[in-house]
């Protein structure tokens, strides 16, 4: 019985291809989801921040001010300086600190929008929150941090479903402004000695508040005016789009470094993004078309030389490496001179040399305007370095050429 024929390769040239096309495009997804990670995590982040749609995020505010006509931003970048005249919301959290709030200080209007709702994360829609309680200690903990604003300042809630108006308590809103809202789950208010009322309810309580140290500065004390649950009402939206639009003549920013989605500096977005862009579609390109070229040999293979070469080449290099390495290329400027006059004799057909062959060849060399032998012996004598015997050597070449044409 003969033996059974061998097997084929496991896998084809096509398919080890395509793995490595997946391989590589997978990579660079990867790589580009890790530069952009923050970003993308900011959008399905159910907090109360302006990039969330969740009912307490105010992403809403942002694309109802568009739809008005206002300029608005969303800043992931921390203010330095005064910058524009913008209003700037801030969404401050539990963990904000009070000298995180001082680095708005210099800006041109502040509105700072508390929190209320202790919300948490639907399980069973990613995206969406449950209400879960007021927010307790987030309020406690940013009264405290509202100190240098308004000290002793203190926060009311109703109880049940409150259907009240604003109206004007101040400036910068005009006496008789009036913003009926829709009903509104425990509607709350803020209060102290250091606070002035621009918006109050119906009772008198302040939902806006300005700040008497710092002018600036005003405290919106009902967040569900500007979350994305309470813009569903038509009232509420009418309400809070005043409030913005009122204290943000030339555009709103809403900040988000409050909330932890600072846009931070990085390579893999360096590399990503214009100039760089350009730089590193090229570096791709390069090594696509190196690929290429390693998955084809281009010509016959080169064989494997000798480790010692054999020949009368070989003896000369093996030679001339003896002298580098001795250092001794200027001794050999004499023998240089040599060798182009036996040039020039055996052009002339004449392999004599001595006093009488000196002679012709030097009346040969005053005819043609070139130096005689003995200079080129005088010049030979002053070689001290290589240069000077590769300069030699070009000269020398020259004049053996003028000699014998």
């Amino acid at each position: 019985m003969s033996e059974a024929g061998g097997q084929g390769p496991a896998f084809s040239p096509r398919t080890v291809l395509a793995l490595v096309a997946v391989g590589v495009v997978a990579f660079a997804g990867l790589a580009i989801l890790g530069a952009y990670a923050p970003e993308l995590r900011a959008r399905s982040d159910p907090g109360a921040h302006a990039l969330s749609s969740s009912a307490v995020g105010f992403r809403g505010a942002t694309i109802m001010l568009k739809a008005l006509g206002t300029p608005v931003v969303v800043s992931r970048t921390p203010l330095k300086g005064r910058g524009s005249d913008a209003l700037v919301v801030l969404t401050p959290t539990a963990r904000t600190q009070t000298r995180d709030l001082e680095a708005f200080d210099d800006a041109a209007t502040v509105l700072i929008v508390l929190p209320k709702w202790q919300a948490a994360p639907d399980p069973q829609r990613p995206g969406y929150v449950r209400k879960a309680g007021l927010a307790q200690f987030e309020r406690l903990r940013l009264l405290a941090v509202l100190t240098p604003y308004g000290a002793h300042s203190f926060l009311e809630t109703r109880n049940g479903v409150v259907r009240t108006a604003l109206t004007a308590g101040g400036s910068p809103y005009a006496p008789g402004t009036y913003l009926p809202l829709a009903p509104i789950d425990h509607l709350q208010t803020i209060g102290g000695p250091d606070w002035d009322p621009a918006l109050v309810d119906a009772s008198g309580r302040m939902v806006l508040a300005r700040s008497r140290k710092h002018p600036n500065v005003f405290v919106l004390a009902e967040p569900d005016l500007l979350n994305n649950q309470g813009l569903a009402r038509l009232e509420n939206a009418r309400a809070g789009m005043a409030v913005l639009q009122t204290l943000g003549v030339d555009g709103v920013s809403f900040d988000v470094t409050l909330n932890g989605f600072v846009r931070t500096r990085s390579l893999g977005r360096l590399a990503l993004e214009p100039p760089w862009l350009a730089a590193t579609l090229c570096a791709v390109a390069a090594g696509l078309l190196m690929g290429l070229h390693g998955l084809a040999r281009f010509g016959p293979a080169r064989r494997a030389g000798r480790a010692i070469a054999l020949g009368s080449r070989a003896l000369v290099d093996s030679s001339a490496g003896l002298v580098r390495m001795a250092r001794k290329e200027a001794k050999l400027a004499p023998r240089y001179v040599e060798l182009s006059k036996a040039r020039v004799r055996r052009a002339a057909g004449t392999a004599r040399a001595g006093a009488a062959d000196d002679g012709w060849m030097n009346d040969l060399a005053r005819r043609r305007g070139l130096e005689p032998p003995a200079t080129l012996y005088a010049e030979a004598a002053r070689v001290r370095t290589r240069d000077d015997l590769l300069a030699l050597a070009r000269r020398l070449h020259r004049w053996t050429r003028e000699m014998t044409t």
